[in-house]
């Protein structure tokens, strides 16, 4: 039995108990929250803690699963977690992934712990995808598009801007770049000739609506690449329209095989809960890297870093038989 924790209690966590329920090689121990845990109440009926107590349940847990957004949680928390536990987290600023990477790398080897990094489906399986991609066809270029779907990481950015009460932003393929890409016509393309990114933001009583929309528009690393739109909506209207969590996407590498051969390979997905999705993909590589520490494996780790094998609970020999 693998023992998790679950640090943060959002759509992560809560998709993490779902994903529990369809794996039963794992036990969620206990939530934290940096909230009153009387305030708190999980679906699997998990006891909560506060966040203060973590350092109580070193020996208890094998592996924490970090709950927490990119945008300002994950720097903090990851780091301070891998020196107590081995980790698991859905870091997603690309951008920045090299740099936290360094940064949990060091701390888990110093502390003899595992971390795992920006798992989930982009980053994640769709990484996965590109890396292969390319390794069979490396005179080619690899496309990714998102959408249409809502993103956790980019509406929970603009959640934490001043005056904002809560957001929804949707990442939607612009079609004549996806159409130009499957027809394998290998187009040069910039993040704002692929995506729109669409934003709906219900404000805080007496907000500063034009402070708020430029912030967004020119946020580095989410938003200032992209032609962004920006609507102002009202909570019923939120509540009414954009409660859903849907989401997608798609790779894709065009290529030459020969002088007069050319390829197109694709991967998709389609999930109509992002949070839930992520979520089982968070706990395949839990799976994975607990197997990984205890053949010694410390320090940072990627999705691209973990043998396909070690994310199913059947062993080697039944793979062989069904699924090679």
């Amino acid at each position: 039995m693998i023992n998790i924790g679950l640090y943060g209690y959002g759509n992560i966590a809560r998709g993490i108990e779902e994903a529990v329920k369809h794996n039963d090689d794992f036990n969620i121990v206990a939530v934290f929250s940096r909230r009153d845990p009387s305030t708190v109440k999980t679906s699997s009926g998990v006891k909560v803690y506060h966040s203060s107590e973590v350092a109580n349940f070193v020996g208890k847990i094998d592996i924490m699963v970090l709950c927490g957004g990119s945008a300002t949680d994950l720097p903090v928390q990851g780091p301070q977690m891998l020196k107590l536990f081995n980790t698991i987290d859905t870091f997603d600023t690309h951008a920045k992934i090299p740099e936290y990477f360094q940064t949990m790398d060091k701390v888990g080897k110093e502390n003899g712990h595992i971390g795992a990094i920006s798992v989930g489906w982009d980053p994640g399986l769709f990484s996965i995808n590109r890396c292969l991609f390319e390794a069979c066809m490396p005179e080619g270029e690899n496309y990714t598009f998102w959408g249409k779907g809502v993103s956790q990481g980019h509406s929970d950015a603009i959640r934490r801007i001043e005056g904002v009460l809560d957001a929804r932003q949707y990442t939607i393929p612009k079609e004549d770049a996806v159409n130009k890409v499957k027809a394998g016509l290998n187009p040069t393309l910039t993040a704002r000739d692929k995506h729109l990114r669409e934003c709906f933001v219900v404000l805080k009583e007496g907000a500063d609506k034009d402070y708020v929309e430029q912030t967004i528009k020119s946020m580095p690393n989410y938003f200032a690449d992209y032609d962004t739109i920006v609507h102002f909506i009202s909570m019923n209207e939120m509540r009414k329209n954009h409660m859903g969590l849907a989401h997608g996407g798609t790779v894709i590498r065009g290529g030459n095989l020969s002088s007069e051969n050319k390829a197109v390979m694709s991967f998709e997905m389609n999930t109509e809960s992002n949070p839930q999705f992520t979520s089982s993909v968070v706990i395949a590589y839990a799976r994975a890297i607990y197997r990984m520490h205890n053949e010694g494996r410390v320090g940072a780790v990627s999705v691209l870093d973990v043998p396909v094998s070690y994310l199913s609970k059947k062993d080697s020999k039944t793979l062989l038989k069904e699924l090679l």
